[in-house]
């Protein structure tokens, strides 16, 4: 459950301006998530999340710029774990298919990591595409990806 939470909530600061904790306790209990207020003053350490400030002066949370830690690599694998269903691969592009509202947080984990040849992503509600350089850099991608989801 904490990794569904911790998926929906980065998906829910990429999505909407969430500026206070009340704001996204409440989006959480929307989205069918029963939590507490402490739970989710823990959520934003665990995930790292701050504060920062968008073009009108106003802050919301949001992912730092450049995490790319060995925290950010657990947190990929987590949640690239928990999201996604199955990988494919057709010419230069890889399709990811994620649980219904898991894509766009799957994708913006998949961004947060370094990758070789990966020209760009875009992502949907359920799927999300990655663009490669070449095919055979998409079917090293799959492959790679097939392991975090338990899949050869």
């Amino acid at each position: 459950m904490k990794n569904a939470r911790h998926a929906k909530i980065l998906e829910l600061i990429q999505n909407h301006e969430i500026d206070r904790q009340e704001e996204l306790l409440a989006q959480l209990k929307a989205a069918g998530f029963c939590v507490t207020q402490a739970t989710v003053s823990r959520d934003i350490r665990e995930l790292g999340l701050v504060k920062t400030a968008d073009g009108a002066g106003r802050y919301r949370y949001a992912v730092p710029a450049g995490a790319k830690s060995k925290r950010s690599a657990s947190r990929f694998e987590t949640i690239f774990r928990e999201s996604v269903l199955d990988v494919d691969c057709a010419g230069h592009i890889v399709l990811v298919k994620c649980y219904t509202g898991m894509a766009n947080a799957a994708c913006e984990v998949f961004d947060s990591m370094p990758w070789d040849n990966v020209v760009g992503t875009l992502s949907g509600d359920d799927t999300f595409l990655i663009l490669m350089r070449a095919e055979q850099d998409a079917r090293a991608i799959c492959d790679k990806l097939r392991r975090y989801i338990g899949r050869r």
